[in-house]
């Protein structure tokens, strides 16, 4: 009998001091909703002010007796949402001029090719400068063979090779410091 009578008092229309009421009460429940979508606590207190003010302008689209909970979060998401999109249309510019008079074409860059010539300068200085046991098999593994075909060639054991090639890398990478990068 109670449900009857709650149905029967869902199913009429609310008058417009019942449906602000309980618009209201639940604005209590859309706050973390509103919090959890923008991330900002100004924005989900301007997202819950626009959702309660589209309510409550539109209060003639609400069917009586279905949950107004929903019905309120379903407004809040769609508002949230074509903000989103608002913004992302906002910050999209399409460029559909020709490059072809402007200084920053891609089509007229000229590669600078100095920095790396030093740099080559450097390494092969550095290379140059290695006692002859360390750039020998150093060379010949960077051209490409392996450290038995090195230790063969020079006629030396293999612990012998992978060690010297190791001290080389070591010392070209203390006397190439400034090349470093960082991470």
């Amino acid at each position: 009998l109670f449900e009857l009578s709650l149905n029967k008092a869902n199913n009429r229309n609310m008058t417009a001091f019942e449906f602000n009421d309980q618009i209201i009460k639940i604005t209590v429940n859309l706050r973390p909703y509103a919090l959890n979508l923008t991330k900002d606590l100004d924005d989900a207190n301007d997202l819950i002010q626009e959702t309660m003010y589209r309510a409550l302008t539109n209060r003639e689209k609400y069917t009586a007796g279905t949950n107004l909970k929903a019905w309120l979060f379903t407004i809040m998401k769609n508002i949230f949402i074509n903000g989103y999109r608002k913004k992302v249309k906002r910050k999209t510019i399409l460029d559909t001029t020709d490059n072809d008079y402007y200084i920053n074409s891609a089509q007229s860059v000229i590669k600078n090719e100095s920095e790396s010539s030093f740099v080559m300068e450097d390494i092969t200085r550095a290379i140059s400068n290695l006692a002859d046991e360390f750039r020998v098999p150093f060379m010949m593994h960077y051209r490409g063979f392996k450290y038995q075909e090195i230790a063969d060639e020079l006629d030396l054991p293999l612990g012998t090779v992978k060690s010297r090639i190791f001290f080389a890398r070591k010392e070209l990478k203390d006397n190439l410091r400034t090349y470093r990068i960082e991470r």
